[in-house]
């Protein structure tokens, strides 16, 4: 069963049937990483090699640091055309290249009719991505929406920032929309207005949703099929059952329980 909060973020059967960019993640035939070498060795990242991953209108990847999450994230980014620092399908942005292969040995399975629009948001990069963006104004969809003047990204706080970002064009029609821990620098407030933000975006026919988060906040996006992963793979489960939500609970509940173990 899926991990479901709510009602689907959809628009009634037509918009839960509109193609996906992204249908789903497998093994590519020319794939040539050794299986005994990382990023292979990360057991969620096998699995979806030897197994395939399906993707809904909204995904979300949630675990401990090192399960895989980013870098399964990534690789899916960068095998549909995104670049690993963040950026549209067209952009070049690029400082520092620190990713792994593992997009190499992936293939996508593609909507027939979708989109091919899409953008990557990742929070440990978008200092450089927001740089990029000033010292090269875009035309088409890397333009602000109507109305205002894009704001000066760098003049604005990190959550203030990420927020304004999904208010231009970029993130306004169809696509493939890619966020990596999103929740960093957001306050508790932040974060439910980007989760209402993502929301309102899937209510819209065409427009996909696949994120990678520590927050259980986050985590709930509606309609959003939750895989949770460990040191086993990747597993399907309610949200009320990811272990950081039951952390959060227990931590809140009674902080020393976790807290008399930092002596």
């Amino acid at each position: 069963m899926a991990g479901r909060r709510g009602r689907d973020a959809g628009n009634g059967d037509r918009g839960w049937a509109a193609p996906l960019p992204v249908r789903r993640v497998e093994r590519s035939p020319y794939a040539a990483l050794p299986p005994d070498e990382w990023p292979l060795t990360v057991p969620a990242v096998a699995q979806v090699l030897r197994e395939g991953l399906d993707l809904g209108r909204a995904t979300v990847l949630a675990g401990e640091n090192g399960s895989g999450k980013s870098t399964l994230l990534e690789a899916v980014a960068m095998a549909y055309g995104l670049s690993p620092e963040g950026g549209s399908t067209g952009a070049r942005h690029s400082t520092r290249p620190s990713e792994s292969a593992l997009h190499e040995d992936l293939r996508l399975v593609r909507g027939a009719g979708a989109s091919r629009w899409g953008y990557f948001l990742r929070a440990e990069t978008m200092h450089g991505l927001f740089s990029y963006l000033e010292a090269n104004p875009a035309g088409t969809r890397d333009t602000p929406a109507s109305g205002p003047v894009e704001p000066t990204f760098h003049q604005l706080s990190h959550g203030e920032s990420f927020l304004a970002m999904l208010n231009t064009r970029r993130f306004a029609g169809d696509g493939f929309f890619v966020l990596d821990e999103p929740e960093a620098g957001l306050s508790f407030t932040a974060q439910l207005a980007l989760v209402g933000a993502l929301a309102e975006a899937l209510a819209e026919p065409g427009r996909q949703v696949l994120l990678a988060t520590h927050s259980p906040v986050v985590a709930s996006l509606p309609g959003a099929r939750i895989l949770q992963l460990d040191d086993t793979g990747l597993h399907e489960v309610a949200w009320e059952d990811l272990d950081v939500v039951d952390h959060y609970r227990r931590f809140l509940d009674a902080p020393e329980r976790y807290l008399r173990h930092l002596h």
